[in-house]
């Protein structure tokens, strides 16, 4: 009896090792990903940059074209037209990067902190009781051994 349940209790234990070793063993990964991300989302910002000054010089060549007499009128509000669609693509692109950053980035690296410190609570109370349940199992146990002598004489 004292043996099975020593085994399931370490059993347990080392199944609850396993699970805060691997949550720790992820931290990397996370604040690697974190990282890229906050990455890509900076170049999305300077992409963002980069297309409004494109646009806004293209804008101008358009104007200039429609201001001009002759058949380049047409060609002038032909790129009108494509400059505003362009504009719409940077919009989206503005708000991509923009929920990019609110609702993952930053939520994710609030979460991290948590998970740290929670993982290192668990850890720290799991090896008090774990401790604690050890010392119980074999005292009851010796206590079950010595009432089974004395039962037998």
């Amino acid at each position: 009896m004292e043996s099975v349940m020593e085994r399931e209790c370490s059993a347990l234990g080392g199944l609850f090792q396993t699970v805060i070793g691997d949550m720790k063993g992820s931290y990397p990964v996370w604040d690697d990903f974190i990282s890229k991300a906050s990455k890509l989302q900076s170049q999305l910002r300077s992409t963002v940059v980069a297309v409004a000054a494109f646009l806004d010089a293209f804008q101008k060549v358009a104007d200039l074209a429609t201001n001009s007499r002759g058949g380049t009128r047409d060609i002038g509000s032909a790129l009108t037209r494509m400059c505003m669609r362009h504009r719409s693509i940077e919009t989206k692109l503005r708000q991509f990067s923009m929920v990019f950053l609110d609702c993952l980035i930053n939520p994710l690296q609030e979460q991290m902190e948590e998970w740290k410190r929670v993982s290192n609570t668990l850890d720290k109370d799991h090896a008090k009781e774990y401790k604690k349940a050890r010392q119980e199992i074999k005292k009851r146990s010796s206590d079950t051994l010595k009432l089974q002598k004395k039962a037998k004489k």
